[in-house]
């Protein structure tokens, strides 16, 4: 019977004839485990234990079971509900990139390592969690380059084409007063609230009507699916930068209307991309008690959004982790199991 690793190669090779809509992978070597490469393996898995415990030391822990505890248990129990299901619908993102490349993977593989690389992402920063672990973890799943890369740049345009939908459909209308000490008037959130719609419009045209569908930059090709992929693309996103909203605005009880809350998180969201804060942390708490704090009060604020992190960033990491070692575990035996056989 055929290795897992093996049905996976037979799945590369696959990638060879692909319609116009999907990218073309050029012949490749096949992964070789070199004999360094345990060694590191290793040094990874020790890196990411470092990063966790860095992490860890940045949180107030007896802020969080105070905050958690202050918070009514059906309100808790609702918000956790919420969280798993957004973390459910980013895992399928990847099973686009999954679609587009057919690569053999399974899909419920395919949506562990998603959930395990947003995790990481979530907490320790994109180029250890929506990279390094996405890329390495694929890695250990058989997948030549460019395979995995193809897949990882499709996720990002998935989560930030539902967030230029949105974003900017807030922004456009006015959903959002800027606070008057901001550098950001309300003229220009607006402007940009457009320019994201017309970016959006702009990705959704080219992928129905550009007769070219590749383009090479800095030696990267660039690919663009089929219409169909991309709006299942806006779909998903919406739906999980939506799901986000709801959780914040029950943590906060209903305290403020769902669409201002929204806008709040998106505000919230590429702010932390801009300042390049691992979690965002302190990046979304000082977004959120400075646009709502005045009207909700600090205290009420910063309660829900520690339990949001708890719920969301933390919890999910301690999951993520655990799968990680765990797959790295699985992989080392049947890489044994190979080579003996």
């Amino acid at each position: 019977m055929a290795s897992r690793h093996q049905a996976v190669e037979q799945g590369n090779r696959g990638l060879t004839r692909l319609p116009d809509s999907a990218p073309r992978t050029p012949a490749g070597q096949r992964l070789r485990r070199l004999p360094w490469g345990r060694w590191l393996g290793a040094v990874f898995a020790l890196g990411v234990l470092a990063l966790l415990a860095w992490a860890a030391r940045q949180i107030d822990w007896p802020e969080v079971l105070t905050a958690l505890q202050q918070v009514p248990l059906s309100v808790l129990a609702a918000a956790a509900g919420l969280c798993a299901l957004s973390h459910l619908i980013y895992s399928s993102y990847d099973l686009i990139g999954r679609r587009w490349t057919r690569h053999a993977v399974p899909a419920r593989r395919v949506m562990l390592i998603t959930f395990i690389s947003y995790a990481f992402n979530l907490n320790l920063g994109s180029l250890v969690g929506g990279v390094a672990m996405r890329l390495r973890l694929y890695a250990r799943e058989g997948l030549r380059h460019p395979v995995p890369a193809q897949v990882l740049a499709l996720s990002l345009t998935t989560n930030w084409l539902g967030y230029g939908l949105l974003a900017g459909g807030l922004f456009l209308t006015g959903w959002l007063a800027p606070p008057a000490n901001w550098t950001v008037s309300a003229t220009a959130l607006r402007g940009l609230g457009a320019l994201m719609l017309a970016l959006v419009a702009t990705y959704l045209a080219l992928c129905a009507f550009s007769p070219r569908r590749e383009w090479r930059l800095r030696g990267h090709d660039l690919v663009l699916p089929s219409v169909r992929l991309a709006l299942m693309q806006l779909l998903v996103s919406s739906a999980n930068w939506l799901t986000m909203g709801v959780i914040l605005t029950v943590l906060l009880q209903q305290a403020a209307p769902y669409g201002t809350v929204l806008a709040v998180l998106l505000v919230a969201a590429v702010a932390g991309v801009i300042t390049h804060v691992p979690a965002g942390l302190g990046v979304l708490e000082g977004v959120f008690v400075a646009l709502l704090g005045p009207s909700l009060g600090h205290g009420q604020v910063l309660a829900a959004l520690i339990v949001y992190r708890a719920l969301y960033y933390l919890l999910p990491l301690m999951i993520a982790t655990i799968a990680y070692f765990v797959l790295e575990a699985r992989s080392r035996r049947g890489a044994s199991v190979d080579k003996n056989g």
